[in-house]
């Protein structure tokens, strides 16, 4: 018998209605995060590096048996540690090869607004509202500094609730996922051949 993949593996976060590992509807108690054990954090670290490993390649790695792992992954799911499986992309070699970190400066109280409007822009990785001289920081990816000025100026600066941004272009990324720390005494991807289907 083939031995089993992740289950969602290559699919997106399990959307929001009441499903497992679902976010809690806006006004709802937050669940409070289970404790992790090591053994928990290793699989995590593991599948962070292959998300199509298969679940004997996860336990013979963190020396447990693949019913063992196949339970604590599920229950990572269900529990919403783990949102879903995605590939990590070379941007550059997808076609993608500007890069930027925007910070925007947002009218008060207008970030569910916003939010929504950058999740609809071409390229957009990653939003998130934070604390300090901004109010948030969105990570893009375009083909070329002409796309990505456009975005800037021509989408950005068009919502009404963006006050002002400032463009930090990326010369250089490392993805520390690549380089990662040991798992229980198993050397980490650059240290030793991935994670096979087997």
């Amino acid at each position: 018998m083939p031995d089993e993949q992740m289950a969602g593996a290559g699919s997106a976060p399990v959307p929001s209605g009441g499903a497992p590992g679902a976010p809690a509807a806006p006004g709802a108690p937050a669940a409070a995060p289970r404790p992790l054990d090591p053994i928990d954090r290793s699989i995590m670290r593991l599948l962070q590096a292959d998300g199509r490993a298969s679940i004997r390649s996860v336990a013979e790695q963190v020396h447990v048996s693949r019913a063992n792992a196949y339970a604590r992954i599920n229950r990572l799911i269900d529990d919403g540690v783990i949102r879903g499986f995605t590939a990590r992309v070379n941007h550059e070699r997808a076609g993608q090869g500007a890069s930027a970190y925007i910070t925007l400066k947002i009218v008060q109280n207008s970030w569910r607004t916003v939010r929504e409007q950058l999740r609809e822009l071409p390229g957009a990785a990653h939003i998130a509202l934070v604390s300090g001289d901004f109010d948030v920081l969105l990570l893009v990816h375009t083909p070329d500094n002409r796309t990505l000025r456009e975005l800037v100026l021509t989408r950005l600066q068009a919502i009404p609730e963006v006050l002002s941004t400032r463009t930090l272009l990326v010369f250089e990324e490392t993805d520390l996922l690549d380089s990662g720390p040991a798992v229980l005494g198993v050397p980490g991807p650059n240290g030793a051949p991935p994670l096979t289907e087997e």
